[in-house]
């Protein structure tokens, strides 16, 4: 079974960065879309960035410039480097697998549901 290990997360001042780490194990076939997420207490999880079987990366909008996606294939870790943090950005941190799919697009406004497979996430918190 997929099992995703997040870490990485922690308190910076707006401007800082940080290198959010998902360590993926477990899995007999890659998962069609992976990616970071984030989720506000009592809001719903958004999408930040995804990437599909091919390695092609989608980002939101709110994130583009600042945020890069990238795989360590021989490692097996997804990465999020978070640039130019803003106190908007503080939230919990998951990552995502979705190897139900095996066809169709990746993007992060796609809803989080479509993942079958989620990490305990990591906190992200900026201060202003």
């Amino acid at each position: 079974q997929l099992q995703l290990a997040e870490s990485g997360g922690g308190s910076v001042e707006a401007g800082g960065s940080l290198r959010l780490s998902c360590a993926v194990s477990g899995y007999t076939s890659r998962p069609y879309c992976m990616g970071w997420f984030r989720q506000v207490s009592g809001n719903e999880r958004e999408g930040v960035a995804v990437m599909d079987i091919d390695g092609s990366t989608k980002y939101a909008d709110s994130v583009k410039g600042r945020f890069t996606l990238s795989k360590d294939n021989a490692k097996n870790i997804l990465y999020l480097e978070v640039n130019n943090l803003k106190p908007e950005d503080t939230a919990m941190y998951y990552c995502g697998a979705d190897s139900t799919r095996s066809g169709g697009f990746c993007y992060p406004s796609l809803p989080s549901k479509l993942y079958n497979y989620w990490g305990q996430g990591t906190q992200v918190t900026v201060s202003s």
